[in-house]
């Protein structure tokens, strides 16, 4: 390193925001991941003994992954390079390479190659990488915010350790931001400010365990809030709402997080817990979420969860979705909590979803089993002389317009699929259906009622 670069290395230093100036250099440092990071625990035994096989860290924005590839990198002998998949090409990949042989060749030393973003290389930049990190070349670190048994190669997966990294509690933000504010080496605490408690533990609750989002609110409180008379910055809790000027809410339309608040608000609205529901409503509203994808996912519901227990709950679905095209935001949140919490509230029965998968099934095991032939069309061309729909029995000439007759191909007689369960509108419907069997006239005992065949 030249004196340029070690200016520039130090005015960077100095002038990087706080959350990276806070950045732990050693494991003890480290706030949160006790679960990964305790003295006992694996990782932090692999990183002491500077024995690290390929890691993959996954976990939400700010929790630390990069910081945590940082301590590794202070603390490992081996070679450590750090690129950002975001930006980073083949060419940089095979520049790393070339450089990761060249040091084990002639110091015996290993490289670790940190890919910051990793689920942002494409398959074939994943797959460019697996013989190095198979034959030990680099020892791969990976950090995504994005599940990696999604997004990463599954080769890769296969030879790496995943951990997860939970969002920081509440306590451990408090921590980190009375570092911002008092340590005087690091932090800010050469300003001579103070944090209220109040605004202290606004913050921790507001950051959304997302340290990083907490350190810059710090940062943004002190370096633009005036001294009072007593020479002091105070970070009141004023300030510190001006600071973040509504909740952080992790929200990636096309990642992790995203699944799992559809997932939870459709298992709410299975599970008949309408408050539930209309709170993970609301956090997709708040989000951006498209108002249209909600009114599909409350329309599947309808149908896959409600069923035939209450018939009317995909026509409030369906009626709830054209309603929210017409009107828009910010009146469509109202047409999707009536909708989310009518489904919620309904009985509940799959049984639909059953009788077609059983159907599906059978027709898969079975294949086009002959239809009976007095349910075949007699009018395409010349059918009824070949017999087709003779000995057909038109329900409406008897009694309850039902009688009894072979309607499943003849190989399946007797063979059911609807089995209504016992809630809702299903109760009429066993019992009606019921009825028409025990009730069920005789194929000679019909009505006056007109044939329209």
């Amino acid at each position: 390193m030249d004196l340029f670069e070690y200016m520039r290395s130090t005015s960077m230093e100095r002038e990087a925001p706080l959350a990276a100036r806070l950045r732990p250099r050693t494991l003890d440092e480290v706030v949160g991941q006790q679960h990964i990071i305790g003295r006992d625990k694996l990782l932090y035994r692999a990183i002491k003994a500077d024995k690290l096989s390929s890691i993959i860290f996954y976990g939400p924005p700010g929790t630390g992954k990069t910081t945590l590839a940082k301590v590794i990198a202070g603390t490992t002998s081996a070679e450590f390079t750090q690129i950002n998949a975001t930006v980073a090409g083949k060419k940089d990949m095979e520049d790393v390479i070339k450089a990761a042989k060249d040091t084990l060749g002639m110091y015996g030393k290993k490289t670790i190659l940190f890919i910051d973003e990793i689920h942002r290389f494409n398959k074939s930049q994943q797959d460019y990488l697996l013989p190095f990190v198979e034959d030990g070349t680099v020892i791969l670190i990976g950090a995504t915010t994005e599940n990696p048994y999604f997004e990463v190669n599954g080769a890769l997966i296969s030879r790496s350790i995943i951990f997860e990294l939970k969002p920081l509690s509440v306590e451990d933000i408090k921590e980190l931001i009375h570092r911002a504010v008092y340590d005087k080496e690091r932090g800010m605490g050469a300003y001579d400010a103070e944090i209220d408690e109040d605004a202290l533990n606004f913050l921790a609750d507001i950051s959304g365990g997302d340290a990083r989002h907490a350190l810059n609110a710090v940062e943004l409180g002190i370096m633009t809030t005036e001294r009072a008379p007593d020479g002091k910055i105070h970070i009141t809790l004023p300030v510190a709402q001006e600071c973040i000027q509504k909740r952080a809410v992790r929200y990636d339309k096309s990642g992790d997080n995203h699944y799992d608040t559809v997932s939870a608000f459709i298992k709410s609205m299975r599970g008949s817990d309408p408050d539930a529901a209309v709170y993970y409503l609301a956090r997709m509203l708040y989000a951006g979420e498209s108002v249209t994808f909600i009114a599909r996912r409350i329309m599947i519901c309808a149908s896959e969860d409600v069923g035939m227990a209450d018939p009317q709950a995909i026509q409030v679905a369906v009626s709830a979705s054209l309603a929210v095209e017409r009107v828009g935001m910010p009146e469509a949140q109202i047409i999707l909590s009536e909708a989310a919490m009518y489904v919620a509230c309904a009985p509940k029965s799959n049984a639909c979803v059953a009788a077609i998968g059983e159907a599906m099934s059978e027709v898969e095991r079975s294949g086009n089993l002959p239809i009976p032939p007095h349910l075949q069309d007699a009018h395409y061309k010349s059918a009824a002389k070949l017999g087709h729909g003779s000995g057909y029995l038109y329900a409406h000439d008897y009694p309850n317009n039902y009688v009894k007759q072979q309607y499943l191909p003849y190989e399946l007689n007797g063979k059911e699929f609807y089995h209504p369960s016992g809630n809702g509108y299903e109760v009429k419907i066993k019992e009606h259906m019921s009825r028409l069997k025990r009730e069920a006239a005789e194929p000679d005992k019909k009505t006056d009622q007109a044939d329209p065949r």
